[in-house]
């Protein structure tokens, strides 16, 4: 196992060279230094001479991947590219184009993502797969049939109705929780259980359909009509021999999402004004901020390759058979 890990993880350095190149260029192709320091400056009555020294303090008034002007090594090295990408991978973050230490922001925004993310994660897990065990137990009567266009209805209403919609209700005409917000500390509940209740209950739709769908597939399967044979109940059919065979696809979908909640929530925080990482990477590209936008790309492939490589483990542990090698 230990000569895989260290195979995917070589492996992972020609993928996280190429996604830091295509992000490099796909910005830059997009917005030029100069559009950058006009977007930070204004639009207008700006001179030039105020351009090129927000570029020269930010180094941006050198060539992007190649310096004719340099020698050696230098054409290399003394380059917009080099300068901010290269450096990414001793995970020095370097400064926001505000001045902002990005690694600092990302330290202290983590906390309110992963506290929105991963009682999401946990508490949504375990309602699709009841909800979804409950329709395979009742196959074929009415209340898979009731399940499954429970789950249609939820899986067609827009993720942003719930959020707009709960806000509405819960917020604006009960009062129960703040609108939106955030404060650390043991008052974080007051903030998070909305979004969190908003998140689990647009997600039950998909989730629980995917989940029915595994399920089905292995009470269909030769070792459960022996099962069945043998004398045990359907409910126990369920519990012991159905729901750990497909466990391999469950944690296909769960581990390899456990590091992106490290990322946030892009539209949910945005909403609910929640200073996680998904509202900071927002506020980047708004603000057109290529040392934000890129540390955060670079972050999100490294964790997500991590999830891969959790979930490729994580076989082994609910199947001996598989092997890695």
């Amino acid at each position: 196992m230990i000569a895989y890990i260290i195979r995917r993880l070589l492996y992972a350095v020609p993928i996280l060279i190429g996604v830091n190149i295509l992000t490099f260029w796909l910005f830059f192709v997009v917005n030029t230094p100069d559009d950058m320091a006009h977007m930070q400056l204004g639009m207008k009555h700006v001179t030039e001479e105020a351009v090129d020294n927000w570029k020269a303090e930010r180094g941006y008034d050198r060539p992007l991947f190649y310096n004719e002007q340099q020698d050696g090594m230098s054409t290399l090295t003394d380059t917009i590219f080099f300068d901010n990408s290269l450096r990414l991978f001793v995970f020095d973050f370097g400064q926001s184009d505000e001045g902002r230490d990005i690694g600092y922001d990302i330290s202290e925004r983590m906390w309110p993502s992963l506290a929105l993310a991963i009682p999401t994660l946990i508490i949504g897990l375990l309602v699709n797969l009841t909800f979804a065990m409950l329709m395979a137990f009742f196959r074929g009567s009415y209340v898979d049939l009731s399940g499954v266009i429970l789950c249609v209805v939820l899986m067609s209403i827009s993720g942003l109705f719930y959020i707009i919609g709960g806000q509405w209700l819960v917020s604006k005409i009960l009062h129960l929780v703040p609108i939106s917000g955030y404060q650390p500390g043991v008052d974080a509940w007051k903030f998070l259980i909305l979004p969190v209740v908003i998140g689990v209950i647009g997600g039950i739709g998909s989730g629980s359909r995917w989940y029915r769908t595994i399920f089905l597939e292995e009470i269909s399967r030769d070792y459960v009509r022996t099962a069945r044979a043998k004398g045990l109940g359907e409910r126990l059919v369920l519990f012991r021999h159905v729901l750990r065979n497909a466990l391999v696809p469950i944690l296909t979908g769960v581990v390899v999402v456990i590091p992106l909640l490290f990322m946030g929530s892009l539209v949910m925080e945005s909403f609910f004004g929640i200073p996680g990482l998904g509202s900071y990477t927002i506020d980047a590209i708004n603000k057109q901020d290529f040392a934000i936008v890129r540390s955060m790309v670079f972050l999100g492939s490294v964790l997500y390759i991590i999830g891969l490589i959790l979930t490729d483990i994580s076989y082994t542990l609910v199947d001996p058979r598989i092997r890695l090698n």
